[in-house]
């Protein structure tokens, strides 16, 4: 299993040497000035599961930063209980593939026999993963898809008790993306005609079951072709089939790769033109992606599960938004992404859950202390007790969208946020514009 296996006993690399032992594949690192106790009930190991390569790569991108930092700062061991713990951070790479990610979850479990496994970004990654754990009876927690995607689409059935004892997800569902959604395309004046991209997947099918009926309810007439499969290359009928209806709002939940042909379609084929609103989830979400697409990447529209003006700070790390993104920036030489903040924010929540529990070597007693967590990330809240099913806690997505960075900036976009229904303490920093404005 490729993994990268922080073990806290001995001296600690600088940056340099941590990254350059985090990209050859692993590294053992220990805490200057500090020695735990031997023995593996003194160790808390965490399984930390993202795409790092393969189409769903953005995702993954930003990790290597944070887990730096995530280990910083518990190079000092945990103290819960009055007993300080060490504390092993296993990251593993989906490649983006989800029988893969379901491999190393096993490994990870009857392996590296953790305590707890955090799984971030879309269904390809922690579904497999949640699965597994809830099969070996590991506690699981994840974020970044939709809640109903997880829920629903493991096999909860609406109105019955929770099947889940060991796996929880923190953030968005339909209900957020339709308020912002709501939000967001009411700041523009449209024919309210939405096309609808929906590929046959779990994030797809869930959207198609719950959010278009909510947003048909609002007034919009919701033009969808059909579901699609996964790498689809040649989208002329859906598109044909946009312009016949005379939509001025798209929308789409695709993984990036098919986003990117459908987009460049769209443009050569005329449908961009009438266009007034391009939302995307899923893809749209990250710089690199966007830029990729040249000209015809300004002003699409998106929504931000993070933002760096978030105004709230790590409990893990103890650093803010702003220092997030800024400090990423320096370290990499890249735009920051609003993953920064969701990977950060389900290591806050992780290990504060660790901290809740009466002891971080009992399964059962993480799990518990999952189910009750009541915390706020650099993300925002987490209430477990808030959520509209159980094993589930909501959070925010905001309105958003790319425009041209302005001059003399390092990069060649901006991402602006333009409503904030779902987090009012999110501050509106632009105003929505139109496509082809």
């Amino acid at each position: 299993m490729s993994s990268h296996l922080i073990n806290l006993t001995g001296l600690r690399p600088n940056r340099r040497q941590l990254m350059a032992g985090i990209g050859a594949g692993g590294l053992m690192l220990a805490t200057q000035g500090r020695v735990f106790a031997a023995g593996a009930e003194n160790v808390i190991k965490v399984g930390f599961v993202s795409p790092r390569t393969g189409a769903l790569s953005g995702f993954g991108q930003t990790d290597g930063y944070v887990l730096d930092l995530a280990r910083k700062a518990l190079a000092k061991g945990l103290a819960i209980g009055g007993k300080t713990y060490e504390v092993q951070i296993i990251d593993v790479d989906t490649q983006s593939d989800p029988s893969r990610a379901s491999q190393l979850a096993k490994s990870l479990i009857n392996s590296d026999q953790v305590d707890l496994i955090l799984a971030v970004s879309t269904p390809e990654t922690i579904n497999p993963v949640a699965d597994a754990c809830e099969a070996a009876g590991v506690p699981c927690l994840s974020t970044v898809m939709p809640w109903e995607a997880w829920y629903f689409g493991r096999g909860a059935k609406p109105g019955e008790p929770s099947p889940f004892k060991w796996t929880y997800h923190f953030g968005f569902g339909v209900g957020e993306f339709h308020k912002t959604y709501v939000s967001q395309w009411n700041l523009l004046e449209t024919n309210k005609k939405v096309g609808v991209l929906y590929p046959n997947d779990a994030d797809g099918n869930a959207v198609r079951a719950n959010l278009a009926p909510l947003l048909a309810k609002d007034g919009f007439t919701i033009v969808d072709p059909g579901p699609y499969e996964d790498g689809t290359t040649d989208y002329s009928a859906q598109i044909a089939q946009f312009k016949k209806e005379k939509i001025e709002i798209f929308s789409s939940f695709p993984i990036p790769p098919d986003f990117a042909a459908f987009w460049r379609q769209a443009a050569q084929q005329g449908l961009r033109r009438q266009l007034k609103i391009c939302q995307v989830a899923k893809t749209g979400l990250f710089p690199d992606g966007i830029e990729a697409l040249g000209n015809i990447g300004f002003n699409i529209s998106s929504a931000a599960y993070w933002h760096k003006t978030f105004p709230y700070t790590s409990t893990l790390t103890g650093v803010t938004g702003p220092e997030l993104a800024d400090g990423y920036e320096a370290a990499s030489g890249k735009q920051w992404t609003q993953q920064l903040g969701a990977t950060l924010s389900l290591l806050d929540a992780g290990v504060s859950a660790l901290q809740a529990s009466t002891d971080p070597k009992n399964k059962a007693e993480v799990a518990k202390a999952i189910g009750s967590l009541k915390t706020t990330t650099i993300g925002g809240k987490v209430d477990f007790g808030s959520g509209p099913v159980p094993n589930v806690s909501p959070g925010p997505i905001i309105g958003t969208q790319w425009v041209k960075a302005p001059a003399g900036s390092k990069f060649k976009l901006d991402y602006v946020v333009t409503e904030n229904v779902t987090d009012p303490n999110v501050p509106v920093g632009a105003k929505l514009l139109p496509l082809n404005g």
